[in-house]
């Protein structure tokens, strides 16, 4: 049998890899190496990230609710709103009620009534 060499292979291979570093800063957009190194540690920040969003956007909501709770100049804060929204049976989430603060405002308040 013949010998097969990996050449093409491994130059398909190079050819992906220097495309999704393209953009890259210095030598890691050229040299093979450095581009590999770069899209392994930017597929783990990516990873990590996609992890973090979560919390953040979670962040994002409650900052929402409570300045909606200022701005109606209710005697409740944050925690303790949330706390009666639980204590009267009322199942919405932070992401809605922060979706109804920000852009119905007149619901928002009725919640905030019934609650309190």
């Amino acid at each position: 049998m013949t010998r097969v060499k990996g050449a093409t292979h491994a130059l398909k291979h190079r050819k992906t890899i220097l495309k999704r570093a393209k953009g890259f800063r210095f030598g890691q957009s050229t040299k093979e190496r450095q581009a590999r190194q770069t899209l392994f540690h930017a597929g783990r920040s990516s990873f990590q990230d996609r992890r973090k969003k979560k919390g953040q956007f979670r962040r994002l909501w409650n900052i929402k609710i409570n300045a909606a709770l200022d701005r109606i100049e209710s005697s409740l804060s944050y925690s303790k709103f949330i706390k009666a929204l639980k204590d009267s049976g009322i199942g919405v989430d932070r992401k809605i009620l922060a979706h109804l603060a920000e852009e119905k405002p007149e619901s928002f308040k009725r919640i905030v009534e019934k609650v309190s």
